[in-house]
């Protein structure tokens, strides 16, 4: 049975740092691509960041470059999301999800998910 656990979100100020994380059972890292999403009030999913399997390959919405940043522990099964410079538009539940293999920005195509993290990023 897989399972995709977040944790890891709250209250931050504009400029603070949060770090999320992914803890998964039940698969491998070395086969599952885990990506993480974010869904604003009144807004769409949208595709946050991903980070690919063997190799490692990250990928990231423009929005966030440069101030998040994805890893992983393939021991721990856990994927994490660090949250640097968070800006009030990054408020969102933040959903992380698993799938064979590859990465895609597309939410559909992902078979695990998560219950979601609430992110506040607010003075």
């Amino acid at each position: 049975q897989v399972q995709v656990v977040e944790s890891g979100g709250g209250l931050v100020q504009p400029g603070g740092s949060l770090r999320l994380s992914c803890a998964t059972s039940g698969v491998s890292l070395r086969y599952y691509a885990v990506a993480w999403f974010r869904q604003a009030p009144g807004g769409e999913r949208e595709g946050v960041s991903c980070i690919s399997t063997d190799d490692g390959i990250q990928y990231y919405v423009d929005s966030v470059k440069g101030r998040f940043t994805i890893s992983r522990d393939n021991a721990k099964r856990t994927v994490y999301l660090q949250m640097n410079n968070l800006k009030p538009g990054d408020t969102a539940v933040y959903y992380c999800a698993t799938r064979y293999i590859e990465c895609s920005a597309r939410d559909y195509v992902f078979d695990y998910w998560g219950q979601g993290t609430q992110v506040t990023v607010s003075s």
